[in-house]
């Protein structure tokens, strides 16, 4: 991983390209994150640098963390997420990390959490069909069907698609482009969608498929 930013989504909208050609984003505000901790092959056993995103109130933390926001200078922050940066060794405790980082055009991969649905059905929550609603089916219809046989093995496997809870899980949607950076703001514009809701936390870094082809 070269580089990476927590940020906070805004919400969609639409930009246009040079050739007048509508382009659906998600806007971000990606950071400014400050350099919280930076662990060491010496010390750690592997190099990484932690980032925090969001002012909060000192009150808002804990004792432990206050010391740990305290040591480093930057005041207490409301996330904090690590980074394995290829060239860590060139942070130091306190920098900040600005949207500039990234650019018009380079791929990503954005890490949130979902929206939670609550308790969804077998339809919404696994893309079942429906059952026939022809005569003696009753009102089951959007029913999940059979989930066994009595006889044998006379259980419900673990795993088994059935209604439940849907959503509020982490989801990483690789291969997204920036479509446009706003240094001033600290906004950055992502072609297409990004789980979570709107204010919700997301993490930024470089396309790890793309880096490899």
């Amino acid at each position: 991983m070269k580089k990476g930013i927590i940020g906070r989504k805004i919400g969609m909208t639409q930009i246009f390209d040079k050739k007048g050609n509508v382009i659906p984003v998600t806007v971000i505000e990606a950071g400014p994150c400050a350099v919280t901790q930076k662990k060491t092959v010496e010390n750690d056993g592997y190099a990484s640098v932690q980032l925090g995103f969001g002012n909060v109130k000192a009150q808002k933390v804990t004792k432990p963390l206050k010391g740990h926001f305290d040591k480093a200078g930057t005041g207490p922050k409301k996330a904090l997420r690590e980074f394995r940066f290829e060239n860590a060794d060139s942070y130091k405790v306190g920098d900040l990390v600005k949207a500039d980082t990234f650019a018009e055009g380079d791929k990503i991969d954005v890490t949130a959490v979902s929206k939670g649905k609550g308790c969804a059905g077998v339809i919404k929550r696994w893309n079942f069909h429906r059952l026939k609603e022809s005569h003696g089916t009753g009102p089951i219809v959007r029913m999940g069907g059979s989930s066994g046989c009595c006889s044998s093995p006379s259980r419900v496997f673990p795993g088994k698609r059935m209604a439940g809870h849907l959503g509020a899980e982490r989801v990483t949607v690789l291969n997204l482009t920036v479509a446009k950076v706003d240094t001033e703001n600290n906004l950055i514009a992502i072609r297409g969608a990004v789980p979570g809701p709107n204010g919700g936390l997301v993490v930024i870094h470089d396309s790890v498929k793309a880096a490899r082809a």
